[in-house]
């Protein structure tokens, strides 16, 4: 398709796009008395207009049954959160078995460690990607302290090519090979919080099993974003927090992703809980710890059913819209917007911006501003655009499709042109 940098060609294609319709789900902010344009779903997805229901009824169910509610509420609360396993399921591309809501996401990965991190005198080295997400780093540190060992011999980290904004596949296959034998666990962010860019987990994953370690994924920026087969590509674990393109709400409950090979088992390293234990004995209160045949077998505790109330709201929604038409109105929106921005770039005196995002990509395009700062960042806020700064110089921009329109794209760019020309 031609693009046109044009309100009437943006209309356009608003006019043609079949998820239009949702974007009255949600809740938009106001400034100035008009609705912001949103472009931080990477950070905390808008509120679904259904959200509220959902919590209403939970609040209700409290207020008129009180402790009856865990088995007499609408949807009762002791098995409230299996009914998140099914929709999560299609997301990720997993087995509804295969897949739990708990806790948040470094909770998770710190419980998933347990399992999947086991190192021997031999086999002890981790390797993620170059600065991956602060928490990542902190979560991997403490784990190898926790075992032992020195983070500095344990933690490997593959960097991207000198003068590059982005990693390269085969550097990432080489250093799992050169690290071989010692390897214990390949732990990468699916998408990068930093550039946008979508790891091939495929590949990295069939590699990491060759040399005999676990892999395992972060999909914090990735779960609602692009397309997951998780099951397919044979991964051990992944877990990714709901309030990003998930729109839970802020903090809200995180899931889990195990494959089926480890379910039912007894003999896997594990922290337990009673929430983890079979239903059907778990309030007969045995001493025995009974594994659940699913990835509920990780749970420690009764489901936070406040937090998980959100996440199902928005899941219907997804279930709704599937995940294919959001990958599509995804992948045209985010091409118009990198056409807007390089139209914008021709049209001011001087080169500002490098887009630093791989075409291997989700929502998401990180913009390095040359020659602007905060400034210019400032001025956007104040003029409509909620959009997220990352340090040294970068805006990270994540038009999600649901609630994102192509005037949206339209009117960032004048914004953005007026920002830069009176500076």
């Amino acid at each position: 398709m031609q693009f046109e940098n044009t309100l009437a060609f943006a209309k356009k294609l608003d006019a043609k796009d079949p998820l239009r319709k949702y974007r009255q789900e949600f809740h938009f902010p106001k400034i100035n008395g008009k609705d912001v344009i949103y472009f931080t779903g990477n950070s905390l997805g808008l509120q679904p207009k259904r959200t509220k229901n959902y919590v209403d009824e939970v609040m209700k169910d409290w207020a008129e049954l009180a402790v009856e509610g865990h088995f007499y509420a609408k949807k009762p609360w002791w098995d409230y959160h299996e009914r998140l396993a099914e929709p999560l399921a299609k997301v990720v591309g997993a087995k509804a078995k295969e897949i739990s809501v708990m806790n948040t996401l470094t909770v998770n990965l710190h419980l998933l460690m347990v399992s999947f991190y086991r190192p021997s005198t031999k086999r002890y080295k981790i390797i993620c990607e170059e600065k991956a997400f602060p928490s990542d780093q902190y979560m991997l540190q403490s784990q190898a302290r926790f075992h032992g060992l020195n983070p500095n011999d344990t933690i490997f980290e593959v960097k991207k090519r000198s003068g590059e904004h982005f990693w390269r596949t085969e550097d990432i296959i080489e250093k799992i090979n050169e690290v071989g034998e010692e390897l214990a666990l390949v732990l990468i962010g699916g998408v990068n919080y930093y550039n946008g860019q979508v790891m091939d987990m495929e590949t990295i994953t069939k590699a990491g099993k060759a040399v005999g370690a676990n892999v395992g994924w972060d999909l914090a920026h990735g779960v609602g974003n692009v397309e997951l087969k998780l099951h397919d590509w044979n991964a051990d674990f992944a877990a990714w927090c709901s309030y990003k393109y998930m729109n839970s709400g802020p903090g809200n409950a995180s899931g889990i992703f195990v494959h089926e090979r480890y379910l039912g088992r007894k003999d896997i390293p594990r922290f337990e809980g009673w929430w983890g234990t079979k239903k059907e004995t778990r309030f007969l209160m045995r001493p025995e710890f009974e594994p659940m045949e699913n990835a509920d077998a990780w749970q420690l505790s009764n489901a936070p059913i406040l937090s998980v109330a959100p996440y199902l709201a928005s899941l219907e929604l997804f279930e709704e819209v599937g995940m294919p038409m959001l990958i599509e109105k995804r992948n045209a929106i985010v091409a118009y917007l990198e056409f807007v921005l390089k139209e914008i770039d021709a049209e001011v005196a001087e080169s500002t911006f490098e887009i630093i995002t791989p075409k291997d990509r989700g929502c998401q395009l990180s913009v390095f501003l040359h020659g602007q700062g905060k400034p210019l960042f400032n001025y956007l806020m104040e003029n409509g655009v909620i959009t997220d700064w990352r340090e040294p110089n970068v805006i990270r921009l994540a038009p999600a499709p649901f609630y994102c329109s192509f005037e949206d794209m339209y009117r960032f760019g004048q914004i953005l042109k007026e920002g830069i020309l009176n500076k």
